[in-house]
C-alpha cells in the first residue's frame, strides 16, 4: 500500500530539516563555534517531530539519520579540538536517547488515544444497541397493549355474539313472514323491509365479532399470496369499475407464505375495500409485492386518498375505532389479528406521494412459526 499524501509531506519535512541543519554545519567554519552550538540544538526539532509523528520508530530513525550525517563533521572538522570533539560525540549519543524517549512517550500517548477511541466506539455501539433495544421494547409494549385489547374483545365477542345471534335470526324470520303476509301495496311493507335490512346489518356486526373471537388453529398452513390476490381483485373488480378506480399491480413471483388462504383473502379484501372507500371516484390503487433480502414476503397497498390523520395512525388497528359513519371498527382489527397470528407484521403510514400505505410482511413457508411466536 502506498504512503498517503500526509506521510509523504511529513517525511519530506523531516529530511529537509535534517539536510538544512547539516548543510549549515558543513558550510560554517569551525571558528564560529557559537553558530555550531545553535546548529546542534536545531537537530532536536526533526528528532522530536519524528517521535511525535511516527512514535518510537520515527524518533529513533531520525536520530540515527542525524548521527550518520553529523558524525563526519565531528570526526574531520573538530578532530583538532578534543574538548569540543568529546562534547559533540556526547551530543550524538543524546540525539539517540532523546529520539528513543520522545518516540516511547509518543507511543504511549498514541496507545492511550487508540484505547480511548476504541472505548468511544464501544460506547457508541452500546448506545446504538441500547437504542435499538429501547425501540424494540416500545414496539413490544405496543404489541402487548394491542394483544390485551384484542384478547379482551375476543372474550367479550364470544359471549355476546352467541347471545345476540339467535334472537336476530328469530326477528328476521318473523319480519320475512310479516313481509310475505302483507300485500304489495301495503304501507307497512316498506317498514318490514327496513327491519330485515337492519337485522342483516346487525348480523354482519355479529359475524365480525365471531370472526374476531374465533380461536386460531394451531395447525401450520400456507398459501400462495399472488393467487389469493388475483382472486380478491376479481371479487372487487365490480366495485372498482363503479367508482372508476384504476388498480396498478405487476404480478411478480412470490414464494409460498405462512398463513391460512381463506383468512388472508379476508385480509387483502379488507385493505382493498378500505382503499376504495377512502378514495373519490377516479382514484388509483397501487399494489407492490416483493421479497426482501432475508426472504420475507412484502405486500404494500397504497391509495390516492387523503391519507390518515396523524393522530389516528396509532389507533387505526384498535377495535371499534373507525372514521366511517357506518363502520364497526372491526375490519382492520381483525386484519391485524390475522396477520399477527401467522407470524406476520402489518403497519400503516401516510405515503410521501399521498394517500395511506399499508405494508404486510409475511414469513415464507420454509421458515414456519415457532410455538408462541406472534410476529417476525
Amino acid at each position: 500500500m502506498g504512503m498517503s499524501r500526509q506521510n509523504i509531506l511529513q517525511i519530506s519535512t523531516l529530511l529537509l530539516m535534517v539536510a538544512f541543519v547539516t548543510s549549515l554545519h558543513y558550510v560554517t567554519g569551525t571558528q564560529h563555534m557559537a553558530y555550531h552550538d545553535i546548529y546542534r540544538r536545531l537537530y532536536y526539532l526533526p528528532i522530536i517531530l519524528g517521535g511525535f509523528w511516527y512514535c518510537i520508530y520515527g524518533g529513533a530513525s531520525v536520530a540515527l539519520l542525524v548521527s550518520v550525517v553529523y558524525a563526519p563533521h565531528v570526526l574531520f572538522q573538530w578532530q583538532n579540538t578534543p574538548s569540543v570533539h568529546l562534547e559533540q560525540a556526547l551530543e550524538i549519543l543524546l540525539y539517540n536517547l532523546i529520539g528513543l524517549v520522545t518516540g516511547y512517550l509518543s507511543s504511549r500517548v498514541y496507545a492511550q488515544r487508540m484505547r480511548a477511541e476504541e472505548n468511544v466506539r464501544g460506547l457508541s455501539e452500546s448506545y446504538e444497541k441500547l437504542k435499538e433495544q429501547a425501540n424494540l421494547i416500545v414496539e413490544i409494549e405496543d404489541q402487548l397493549r394491542q394483544a390485551d385489547r384484542l384478547t379482551a374483545l375476543g372474550e367479550l365477542s364470544a359471549g355476546m355474539a352467541h347471545e345476540i345471534r339467535n334472537p336476530l335470526g328469530s326477528i328476521r324470520g318473523t319480519a320475512e313472514i310479516l313481509s310475505d303476509a302483507l300485500p304489495d301495496n301495503s304501507q307497512y311493507t316498506e317498514f318490514s323491509q327496513i327491519l330485515i335490512k337492519e337485522v342483516d346489518r346487525l348480523n354482519t356486526v355479529v359475524e365480525s365479532f365471531l370472526n374476531f373471537a374465533r380461536p386460531t388453529s394451531s395447525e401450520q398452513k400456507d398459501f400462495k399470496p399472488s393467487e389469493i390476490l388475483i382472486e380478491v381483485l376479481q371479487l372487487s373488480r365490480q366495485q372498482a369499475t363503479q367508482k372508476k378506480i384504476q388498480i396498478h399491480w405487476q404480478e411478480t413471483p412470490l414464494p409460498v407464505a405462512v398463513g391460512d388462504a381463506a383468512q388472508f383473502k379476508q385480509v387483502f379484501l379488507n385493505l382493498i375495500l378500505n382503499a376504495f372507500q377512502a378514495m373519490d371516484p377516479g382514484g388509483q390503487l397501487w399494489i407492490n409485492t416483493e421479497v426482501s433480502e432475508c426472504g420475507k414476503i412484502i405486500l404494500q397497498f397504497r391509495d390516492s386518498g387523503p391519507g390518515i390523520p396523524i393522530e389516528d395512525l396509532d389507533r387505526i388497528f384498535n377495535p371499534f375505532f373507525t372514521t366511517k359513519a357506518e363502520g364497526t371498527g372491526l375490519g382492520l382489527a381483525i386484519t391485524y389479528r390475522i396477520v399477527q397470528n401467522h407470524c406476520g407484521k402489518i403497519s400503516v403510514e401516510n405515503s410521501p406521494e399521498g394517500g395511506a400505505e399499508f405494508t404486510i410482511i409475511l414469513r415464507p413457508a420454509d421458515h414456519p412459526c415457532r410455538d408462541g411466536e406472534q410476529n417476525g
